[in-house]
């Protein structure tokens, strides 16, 4: 029996943007679907007991919501995208000025199911992010980022704990209107809950940025001007050839050099100039978050998932992309299918959260009198 801890938050973020990116490369429903079901599986096995942990479902209802607004603005807006009319809406009359726009008029089922797909899409990011949000603490992943990227990393943990304040703040203020029996109407929702439900979460942030402030985050010590000289080289240089070496890749008709070289030159110069930086930075970590065996697989697994969705992308889209002109039912590809299906190990292959519950203790029956 393994004992619990938490697994390093990087690990669960580059595990959920793999699938992320996985899922940003299609639009078939089935392994959309597939993603979702993959992310609530390890969400459920392998979440805290932290209030916030338990906000998956915030984010299933964000994407549902996504997923109806999607479809009504294209009914609205564009619905007419084939052939097979199912029904048509009064038609709202522009001015010219406004050629090529459309409100209203015939709503087509294939333009119902590109609006479904693309929603769909948007609602397992959101969902992927999510499983990041419930499964990591972001406080605790502000502690594996490099010295040099302190005032970031305020930031960051600062955008990042408002969906976890938000969804606890949410809790706390149902949980109290029910112990005043406020069971009645709810014409004043926004009023009475999402205001002051937004203003706590947001106030908690920033009490979590001042208190890192307070306590010396990010305190630089003093560097030799050369050294300063040479880090800020570095650090421009690296933008620079990254700019070049992006628009190498991107571009087919520029010359090789401009590319992949440039790109892992520039990566090489920022890595230096980030090394560099962190050392006027003396911080310290109390009780460092390590990185063991079970963080390499969980990463390893959700890169392993983006790389055969992005070769399957290249090599044959229409298995990723089901048709809307023609209908057809879509497809489940095999190899994609296997691949998102590895997204499910890291709720094995991760550290319990918590110990399993005890046995009851077997009480022994009495030995029968033998006459």
């Amino acid at each position: 029996m393994r004992l619990p801890r938490a697994l390093h938050p990087a690990a669960w973020w580059l595990w959920a943007l793999g699938l992320a990116t996985a899922a940003s490369r299609t639009t078939n429903p089935l392994l959309l679907v597939l993603i979702a079901a993959v992310l609530a599986h390890v969400v459920a096995a392998r979440r805290t007991e932290a209030p916030w942990a338990r906000g998956f479902k915030a984010y299933v209802y964000l994407g549902l919501a996504v997923i109806v607004i999607r479809v009504v603005f294209r009914m609205l807006l564009d619905g007419q995208h084939g052939a097979h009319v199912l029904f048509t809406l009064p038609e709202v009359p522009l001015p010219e000025a406004a050629a090529g726009i459309r409100i209203g008029g015939a709503v087509s089922l294939e333009g119902l199911l590109a609006a479904l797909y693309d929603g769909l899409r948007l609602a397992v990011l959101l969902l992927c992010v999510g499983a990041a949000n419930v499964l990591a603490n972001p406080k605790r992943l502000l502690q594996s980022m490099p010295a040099a990227l302190h005032e970031i990393g305020v930031a960051v943990t600062v955008a990042l704990s408002v969906a976890p304040q938000l969804i606890e703040s949410g809790q706390r203020v149902r949980i109290a209107r029910r112990l005043r029996g406020e069971s009645g109407p709810r014409f004043h929702v926004f009023r009475e809950i999402a205001l002051p439900v937004m203003t706590d979460a947001l106030d908690r942030s920033l009490l979590l940025a001042a208190a890192m402030d307070a306590r010396g985050y990010g305190r630089q010590v003093a560097v030799p001007r050369p050294l300063r000289a040479v880090t800020e080289a570095l650090l421009l240089g690296s933008l620079v050839a990254i700019g070049i070496g992006t628009y190498g890749v991107l571009d087919s008709t520029a010359p090789r050099g401009l590319g992949l070289p440039m790109l892992l030159a520039g990566a090489a110069a920022g890595w230096g100039g980030m090394a560099l930086s962190g050392r006027r930075v003396s911080r310290s970590a109390y009780r460092p978050d390590p990185w063991l065996r079970e963080e390499w697989c969980v990463a390893g697994i959700g890169v392993l998932v983006a790389a055969v969705v992005v070769a399957v992308s290249v090599v044959d889209p229409t298995a990723l992309y089901p048709s809307i002109v023609t209908l057809q039912w879509p497809s489940l590809p095999l190899v994609p299918s296997a691949a998102i299906l590895l997204g499910v190990l890291p709720a094995w292959i991760a550290p319990p959260t918590r110990l399993p519950a005890p046995r009851p203790p077997t009480v022994a029956r009495p030995l029968e009198r033998v006459a």
